[in-house]
């Protein structure tokens, strides 16, 4: 255990250790700021809204805005707080050490995990990312598909290539601590990395903290979240993003560069749904605009926004790709749970594709004549298919061109209550919303690249509305994406700044039930509703997963989350539906729902807050009875 008087005296010599960024507000991570503000001018008629305005811009607290290619960022599975942020922590660790020129000094290291990240870090792969984080791997750039070789490596060897450049001695066994019996006080997912040099003696030591969505703090950054360490080397990250204030009031212009008397905020800062509402009314712009203008302020181009969500759009379109074509059959860790997506893919695209059940159907597209990342045919199980060939007198056939066999019907027909035969019903959009995100979840929890939105453990829900979205609803794919995605970041700043999104803070409603409302605010956008409209809609979906727990068996990414976005993504389009058919008709806003969310997860016991010591991690006995729960 380090000393109390050690770590002050390194504070002191490495100050590049701990730095701190200028914000306005000494607020604590996750500290809900709803009652510095008004909740309930959301839900004022139209005759108020001058007054909303006036008394938004009379309350100047710290806003939430943040880059929204900070909210979703590409990394690697299975978890965001626990995989990504400490690769990204290993990583930042090492870039310090070299600026400060002390790598080539160091002969050993020392790792403690405390709480969360220790109680389900290996399930959640938090070894791997950490070492190969101290390896100099960075999560967008990583190859997932030697991770585990590259780890098996050091276990065997027992070395670690420190950066790259400095090879070390390293026990598994001896040099990292898992401490889940303790928790650190500024985050349950906490992490300290110590380097010691030839005679034993202390090089440096730091904690950070991975706070969700890949995010990664220590004591000194943790008031602004320190959004700048995603970037990892600090001097390549825009000034805009290293200076904020987050105590700053409306402007209305957008500078390309910061200027040297910049105010250290972006046009539109908002801190609130309601604040958010007053700018769309005063400057006629939607959500998405709001924020598309807000990114240009961290230095970023029309064509540079363009393609950033582009490229996200197309890491997550991958991730459904890969997941319902993969020829794996089961997913990684002791439960041996079988990957479900290419089967419920395959069934989907009966009746749709020549050659699996009927081919006068055309292939599933947007409503454009060039659709955007539409899913190949499965493999069929025959080479061709003769139209008529195998058809009874009902029309009835099957992939073979053979009669379907009759139905097994259990239950006795000797009854008064006779038994149901079976039947299948196909509910398209509920079928492939389910589909879509069970895919990219299957991906996550294998370790492959996906797109934290907002997290990796809820990263399957907004894809899949998304997909939703560009194959059956739009003409104008290009325009959806950007739409959904800035409209869906803003409600996300919103909750990252009210309340959480790390589940070993709030539960799963921190990621799941956050990934819901992000999501339903996107589609609601997409359909053109009224900005009004799009925060009910997010309003609709954090209400119903209120409360919601994190409680994943063997600490493994895979049950119940991979189902649980599944239903995610079906909420949120069932929430944006009931939002634009009763458009005004509501009593709660989406701030007071957020206070509500910040309220419960700090209510909620520590044991359902991705610990896997209470709900289905303890009533659940491994290996399952049944495979395929």
């Amino acid at each position: 255990m380090i000393s109390l008087t050690i770590r002050i005296a390194l504070r002191a010599r490495l100050r590049h250790f701990l730095r701190h960024v200028p914000v306005g507000g000494n607020r604590k991570i996750s500290h809900s700021i709803a009652s510095r503000y008004p909740t309930n001018t959301l839900a004022s008629n139209q005759a108020r809204d001058n007054s909303a305005l006036v008394e938004t811009e009379k309350v100047k607290p710290g806003h939430a805005v943040i880059s929204t290619f900070d909210l979703f960022s590409i990394g690697v599975g299975p978890s965001s707080s626990h995989t990504v942020g400490p690769m990204r922590a290993g990583k930042i660790f090492i870039a310090d050490l070299q600026e400060l020129q002390m790598l080539e000094k160091v002969k050993t290291v020392k790792i403690v995990l405390y709480g969360s990240l220790a109680a389900t870090g290996k399930g959640h792969h938090t070894p791997q990312a950490v070492l190969l984080g101290l390896e100099g791997s960075d999560p967008e750039t990583i190859d997932t598909g030697t991770i585990s070789s590259r780890y098996e490596a050091i276990l065997a060897n027992r070395t670690l290539h420190l950066g790259g450049t400095r090879r070390i001695t390293f026990d598994m066994d001896r040099d990292m601590l898992w401490r889940w019996d303790q928790v650190l006080k500024t985050h349950p997912n906490g992490m300290r990395f110590s380097c010691f040099g030839e005679e034993g003696e202390l090089l440096a030591t730091n904690e950070y903290y991975s706070v969700g969505g890949g995010f990664v703090v220590n004591e000194k950054t943790k008031i602004d979240e320190n959004l700048f360490y995603k970037g990892v080397d600090k001097s390549a990250v825009h000034g805009a993003r290293l200076h904020q204030t987050h105590n700053a009031a409306e402007g209305d212009h957008t500078p390309a560069q910061p200027a040297a008397n910049d105010p250290g905020h972006p046009p539109y800062p908002f801190e609130s749904g309601n604040s958010l509402l007053a700018l769309t009314r005063k400057h006629n712009l939607t959500i998405a605009q709001i924020v598309h203008d807000n990114e240009r302020y961290f230095g970023l181009s029309e064509a540079d926004i363009n393609d950033k969500l582009m490229r996200i759009w197309a890491v997550m379109d991958d991730c459904i790709r890969s997941g319902v074509s993969t020829a794996e059959k089961t997913l990684p860790g002791r439960l041996g749970l079988r990957r479900r997506a290419p089967m419920l893919y395959k069934r989907l695209m009966r009746g749709f594709y020549p050659g699996i059940a009927t081919p006068d159907l055309q292939l599933i597209g947007s409503a454009s004549t060039a659709p955007v990342g539409a899913i190949d045919a499965p493999e069929s199980d025959t080479q061709s298919s003769s139209y008529g060939h195998g058809v009874d007198g009902r029309g009835e056939v099957s992939a073979s061109g053979k009669m379907p066999r009759a139905p097994w019907v259990t239950g006795s027909f000797d009854h008064a209550i006779l038994p149901m035969p079976p039947r299948k019903t196909m509910i398209p959009a509920v079928d492939f919303l389910s589909c879509y995100a069970i895919a990219v979840n299957e991906v996550n929890a294998s370790g492959g690249r996906i797109v934290t939105s907002p997290t990796n453990g809820a990263a399957g829900v907004i894809p899949a509305v998304l997909k939703y979205v560009i194959e059956f609803i739009s003409d104008d794919p290009e325009k959806s994406i950007k739409t959904f995605l800035l409209t869906a970041a803003a409600v996300g700043m919103l909750f990252k700044r009210g309340s959480t999104i790390s589940a070993a803070e709030g539960g799963c409603q921190a990621e799941v039930g956050v990934a819901c409302s992000m999501a339903s605010a996107g589609f609601a956008a997409c359909m053109g509703a009224s900005p009004e409209t799009v925060l009910q809609a997010a309003e609709i979906g954090i209400e119903h997963n209120l409360g919601l727990t994190c409680d994943p068996i063997d600490g493994l990414v895979q049950v119940p989350c991979i189902e649980r976005n599944s239903l995610g993504a079906v909420k949120a389009v069932t929430a944006a539906q009931l939002s634009m058919a009763s458009t005004g008709v509501y009593r709660v806003t989406l701030d007071e729902a957020i206070e509500a969310m910040r309220l419960t997860a700090a209510d909620m016991s520590v044991k359902y807050k991705e610990t896997s010591l209470s709900g289905l991690a303890t009533t659940v006995k491994i290996p399952l009875t049944v495979p395929a729960c």
